[in-house]
């Protein structure tokens, strides 16, 4: 019993000062199946859901996930990290997408700069997620979808099956609006002036305001602070992945990952 004890701190202390404070499992069978399963502290989960701090926790998150038990309401407190998903990817989309390319730039984002995805992963991963649940980002999304068509900031047309095809807004005050759902950190770093004025927004509600010189320089301010974020949390978890898995099991892991990612290139 203490022996678990002890072993249960030390992977929490390198979850939290190498990794990005959680603790992942890819090797567990159950049932004839392989899955794999994570351990992180609850005050670190909802930092990083509504500040994008570490962008680890809530880039899975932004993702279909079965949530089986919520005694904290997570659900909820996710809501505010999956409209700034959205907000973001509509920052980074043209004028004109299908609802795929709207999801699949929503799964990207936490990928952005990831290392993993130069050698390790499969190039077709996104693609592939949002396809096999599409109906699954539907239910998630088009809430937000729709709210946004209703305040003339999206447009649909049919595409004749379960999608559309989406026209948004690239004006300076749609685009103002959806760099203002970003978490505060991000909207703190980017590159952006500071409006002291207050403004009514799209549903009503008076909110002090950002000031961004366009669409596209708030997309390229986003990107980097993203990238960025990405970059260091990809590495810090891989590290600690093989600290806490052990050798043995972490090879194994990335030979898996190497091995499904050469087959995708190839």
């Amino acid at each position: 019993m203490h022996h678990g004890l002890f072993a249960l701190v030390e992977i929490n202390g390198i979850a939290n000062n190498i990794g990005v404070g959680i603790h992942f499992n890819p090797f567990v069978s159950w049932n004839n199946k392989m899955f794999k399963y994570g351990v992180v502290q609850v005050h670190d989960l909802i930092e990083d859901i509504q500040g994008w701090e570490r962008f680890y926790m809530s880039g899975r998150l932004q993702k279909p996930v079965n949530i089986i038990v919520d005694n904290l309401n997570v659900e909820n407190e996710n809501a505010v990290n999956l409209r700034a998903a959205a907000s973001a990817a509509l920052l980074l989309l043209p004028s004109e997408f299908s609802e795929e390319d709207l999801y699949a730039k929503i799964c990207s984002l936490s990928y952005m700069g990831d290392l993993r995805m130069l050698f390790a992963e499969d190039k077709n991963k996104v693609k592939n997620i949002v396809q096999g649940q599409f109906h699954l980002f539907q239910r998630i999304y088009r809430p937000f979808l729709d709210e946004y068509a209703a305040n003339g900031l999206l447009r649909f047309s049919s595409t004749g099956d379960k999608q559309v095809n989406i026209t948004q807004d690239c004006g300076l005050s749609a685009a103002t609006f959806f760099a203002s759902h970003l978490p505060l950190p991000i909207r703190s770093k980017m590159d952006t002036n500071r409006g002291e004025t207050k403004q009514l927004d799209y549903s009503g509600k008076i909110r002090q305001d950002m000031i961004i010189g366009s669409k596209e320089q708030a997309a390229k301010s986003m990107s980097k602070l993203l990238r960025r974020k990405v970059m260091v949390s990809s590495a810090r978890q891989a590290v600690a992945g093989l600290l806490t898995a052990g050798a043995v099991h972490g090879a194994k892991y990335l030979g898996k990952k190497m091995i499904k990612a050469w087959k995708s290139w190839t």
